[in-house]
């Protein structure tokens, strides 16, 4: 944080390793203005990045692949150099698998999962006292194919998410239509399959979100431009479908939708739509399930990823085929999303990461 009213916002996105693929902005939680700082040069495609619960350490993928005629992908390391801000490589690992295309960092700070898309697997590696990652621990193959012969023609693993109480890791694959749950274990490094949840033929789930109360789960699903809700059991590790809704009006153009968060009150879901060009949102009923309010413009274009202000005042949206940031006023009780109150360029950006406190 440079002032009392700043943060910093990292932006990650696609981009060839001679060109700034990371960067950085400060934001103004009162105008919602972003200030272009910094950048990084040097990783092939860092499309997703996560930052170290400390806030010295951020974390990227770098989503390359055998298919590209290349290398496997990998995960890269960090250190932050705050006032500037910097990076400063620490070290990078292969993910041993194509197209890595998110993170995630267990609740202990000791453990980064990574999902490769390209070849449907997760790869787990342990976060050393110097922030530089370990060995990899854990290798996990997913087989399969869904309905969809373009898409789903084999195991998507997309996201990898750590469960609020840590020990579980849910799975979601978009290539064979499957929420896979695996034990988790925050002392080796392990995972051991627990539950298998079977979704809909050719819904391709992507990402996941926790309701705050870790007791519903969330689910967008790629390839119907749905929301699908369910039970989690705390006990088991399990999952209960409860409800699948549509992410898009009647007539709507062909969409695929990308990114799922909720509010931090646990009283809005935001979904994203790309070809739609919105997000759509939903009021969270005071059993979990959710009700459509709107789906107002993301104001740009392929809206990838996006994410919350940390007080919850803006929503700040990756357009990846505009190639900006789009800041909407969060508008809870009328149209939900507001007009842009600013816009910041970058070059593909498909990820976005608040620097803690």
């Amino acid at each position: 944080m440079t002032s009392s009213a700043q943060y910093t916002l990292f932006a990650g996105g696609y981009a060839a390793a001679d060109q700034p693929g990371i960067h950085t902005f400060d934001y103004d939680v009162v105008t919602g203005q972003l200030t272009p700082r910094s950048s990084f040069t040097g990783i092939a495609n860092p499309s997703f990045l996560v930052l170290h619960p400390n806030g010295r350490w951020l974390f990227a993928v770098s989503e390359t692949g055998l298919g590209d005629g290349g290398e496997h992908g990998a995960v890269w390391a960090f250190d932050i150099i705050r006032r500037s801000p910097t990076f400063r490589p620490i070290n990078h690992q292969s993910t041993r698998g194509d197209w890595p295309c998110h993170l995630q960092i267990d609740a202990t700070g000791r453990w980064i999962v990574a999902s490769n898309y390209g070849s449907g697997d997760v790869a787990l590696f342990p976060i050393l006292e110097n922030g530089a990652l370990g060995e990899m621990t854990e290798f996990v193959q997913h087989h399969g194919h869904g309905p969809n012969s373009a898409r789903q023609e084999g195991p998507h693993a997309h996201s990898a998410t750590l469960t609020p109480d840590n020990r579980f890791a849910i799975v979601a694959d978009l290539g064979i239509d499957q929420l896979l749950i695996y034990a988790f274990n925050g002392k080796t490094g392990k995972l051991e399959q627990n539950a298998l949840i079977q979704t809909r033929p050719g819904a391709g789930p992507r990402h996941v979100a926790f309701h705050p109360d870790g007791q519903r789960l969330y689910v967008a699903n790629e390839l119907d431009s749905t929301v699908t809700v369910y039970d989690y059991d705390v006990s088991n590790g399990t999952l209960q479908e409860l409800q699948t809704l549509d992410t898009l009006p009647p007539g709507a153009p062909e969409n695929i939708v990308a990114d799922i968060h909720v509010s931090a009150s646990g009283q809005r879901v935001y979904v994203s739509n790309r070809g739609h060009n919105s997000v759509a949102v939903y009021a969270v009923e005071p059993d979990g399930q959710l009700a459509r309010l709107a789906i107002p413009s993301c104001g740009g274009k392929w809206p990838r990823n996006f994410t919350l202000a940390p007080d919850g005042r803006f929503m700040l949206v990756a357009n990846e085929h505009s190639n900006e940031i789009a800041v909407l006023p969060v508008l809870e009780g009328t149209t939900e999303l507001g007009e842009p109150v600013a816009r910041a360029a970058a070059p593909r950006p498909t990820c976005l990461q608040f620097a803690s406190g």
